[in-house]
């Protein structure tokens, strides 16, 4: 039973890493880039369902709030989690939680993960609109101008490559008895 509980906070640390890792793959469209983090906390949550993915994200937001760079464009620091994009980074953890407990709850099939991710997706931008809307003192147009449509449709598209490669490793880790 130890061995089981540390093999999965080992696989946890392995996704908050694999987060790290594509968060710096960005392209910048504005004063918020377009990262690939959206995509890798869709993948964990598809993998792992809701309590790992959260905690793996929760591992990600906590090596960057204490300085280490894994944020987008190797950022680090409470600055960014309290500035402009910080909303998205808290999002993340809610979008884990939600759209790996929608995948658990129709044991992850292919089409409900897709609903899921998207969904995930919406929390994501959710969050990151309201904290940009008040840390830049903005108007709920503005934010949502400039925190959500620009990310809408390259959002959906992530949400959909995640969970369909979410649920094509996840069933080989299965069969090979790795989660």
């Amino acid at each position: 039973m130890r061995d089981k509980k540390l093999k999965q906070l080992i696989i946890n640390a392995l996704f908050a890493v694999i987060i790290a890792i594509l968060a710096q793959v960005t392209i910048p469209i504005g004063p918020i880039p377009l990262t690939g983090q959206t995509f890798a906390v869709g993948l964990a949550a598809t993998i792992l369902g809701a309590r790992n993915a959260t905690i793996a994200v929760a591992v990600y937001v906590f090596l960057g709030a204490i300085g280490i760079p894994v944020f987008a464009g190797m950022t680090a620091g409470l600055g960014i989690i309290f500035g402009p994009t910080g909303g998205f980074l808290i999002g993340f953890l809610f979008n884990a939680y939600i759209t790996g407990y929608l995948i658990e709850k129709t044991n992850f099939s292919i089409l409900p993960a897709i609903f899921a991710n998207i969904i995930g997706t919406f929390v994501t931008l959710l969050f990151g609109v309201i904290w940009l809307k008040f840390s830049g003192d903005l108007s709920w147009t503005t934010a949502f101008t400039a925190g959500a449509i620009p990310f809408i449709l390259p959002g959906i598209l992530k949400a959909v490559f995640a969970a369909l490669a979410g649920i094509s490793i996840r069933k080989r880790l299965v069969v090979g008895k790795l989660i």
